[in-house]
């Protein structure tokens, strides 16, 4: 005998959002999300199924909820006004599918000096592609400049990063504000035991 094949599951996904019904909650936008919810999915959304049932003590539940949707996570330094000036700002975050934020890189080069073997070294230059700079040209204007080998790898976060063979700290952040104007030095940092410290 042949096993049967499952039925395929029908999904009722939000026409706002893009998420599954039922994970609108935990979506970028909830709020923009019920009124879809209350017209196309009405069994899904937890308040159309509180207003629905007959027990009193149901309302509590539905208060906690909607205290715990206006939640959010603060680091404590600013004020509980200050706080709430912040929210009634409308958000100018850019917000990825799933609600993720993109986050915007700051425009800054940093070069760390990696010693491999006790004597050889690598100088990682990270950053200049946000001030519009190809880097397979800046390699190879490093290389021929230095006299070394230079290339352009992926580094550890997946983003693309200039090796250059050997120490030249020394002269880097003179050749690479007069070969790239739009570098300004005050964007130029090293990172020294950890830590990130400014080439000026």
């Amino acid at each position: 005998m042949a096993a049967e094949k499952p039925a395929p599951v029908r999904v009722l996904y939000c026409g706002v959002c893009g998420l599954p019904a039922e994970y609108c909650e935990f979506g970028p936008d909830f709020e923009r999300c019920k009124p879809w919810l209350r017209a196309h999915a009405p069994g899904v959304y937890p308040d159309e199924l509180i207003a629905s049932s007959s027990s009193g003590g149901d309302k509590d539940v539905d208060k906690v909820g909607e205290r715990l949707q206006g939640v959010g996570i603060s680091d404590g330094s600013t004020s509980s006004a200050a706080g709430d000036a912040s929210a009634s700002k409308p958000e100018e975050v850019k917000r990825l599918p799933g609600g993720k934020v993109k986050k915007k890189d700051k425009q800054e080069v940093v070069m760390e000096k990696i010693v491999r073997n006790k004597r050889k070294c690598v100088t990682v230059v990270k950053g200049l592609e946000l001030f519009g700079v190809k880097l397979s040209d800046a390699s190879k204007k490093l290389g021929k400049k230095f006299a070394t080998g230079a290339s352009v790898v992926k580094g550890p976060t997946e983003k693309e990063q200039i090796d250059v063979q050997g120490d030249i700290s020394y002269d880097i952040v003179e050749f690479i504000t007069d070969t790239w104007p739009d570098v300004p030095e005050s964007a130029i940092f090293f990172i020294e035991d950890g830590r990130k410290v400014p080439a000026a």
